[in-house]
């Protein structure tokens, strides 16, 4: 996520390819996932509606657990575009990185060595792939970009649980527990990558600042 890439070259025209080769860019990717994110919260939020009215016409357990189910994947969509919408705005990736609330101790390192995050984090996927690109920022502006993504998927984490609160008015607690629990585990995990990550470029700014 993190590892400076090469500048993309632009393959050369021979008698076997006449056009270039097409380069995927962050730029791109960002579009990619920001439109995918926001068909899958458009998808649920519809199928929500549809079998809502689907249950009002013809009642049972079957469409009621199906229109929860939708209902609450829909918000978990939707609760994470607005979350990102609102963090973008207010704090425009600008943040105190050496605030205590960002510090990784030797002892929370520790555990993320342990829980083999290296391995595991280049395959998360990433909203923004620019933020991170230091061929686009400095390391500087991407620690602070890291900062706000931690707050990002901590306040989603938070939120997460909210809808356990309908199984008051709907039952179904366990279907409310169970896409909770499994929404802030993954959140958590991008938690955990922000913050290793975040130690890795820190210590790197701090070489460069000794080297100066």
């Amino acid at each position: 996520m993190l590892a400076i890439k090469d500048p993309p070259k632009e393959a050369h025209n021979n008698s076997a390819a006449g056009a270039p080769r097409k380069i995927r860019t962050p730029a791109s990717q960002t579009h990619n996932m920001a439109k995918l994110l926001k068909l899958t919260a458009a998808f649920f939020l519809a199928g929500t509606v549809i079998l809502f009215l689907w249950h009002q016409s013809y009642p049972n357990d079957v469409l009621l657990s199906l229109t929860i189910t939708f209902g609450t994947i829909a918000y978990h969509f939707i609760m994470r575009l607005l979350v990102g919408l609102v963090f973008r705005t207010a704090m425009h990736n600008k943040a105190d990185y050496r605030k205590r609330w960002y510090r990784v101790s030797k002892r929370e390192l520790a555990i993320y060595e342990k829980l083999r995050v290296k391995k595991w984090k280049s395959k998360m996927p990433t909203y923004d792939p620019t933020l991170f690109d230091p061929q686009i920022h400095s390391w500087d502006e991407i620690a602070q970009a890291m900062c706000q993504a931690e707050l990002v998927h901590e306040t989603i984490i938070v939120l997460s649980f909210l809808p356990i609160v309908g199984g008051i008015w709907f039952g179904a607690y366990s279907v409310f527990i169970v896409t909770s629990i499994l929404a802030a585990w993954l959140d958590a995990m991008f938690v955990i990558m922000q913050r290793y990550n975040r130690q890795r470029v820190l210590k790197l700014l701090n070489h460069k600042s000794t080297i100066h």
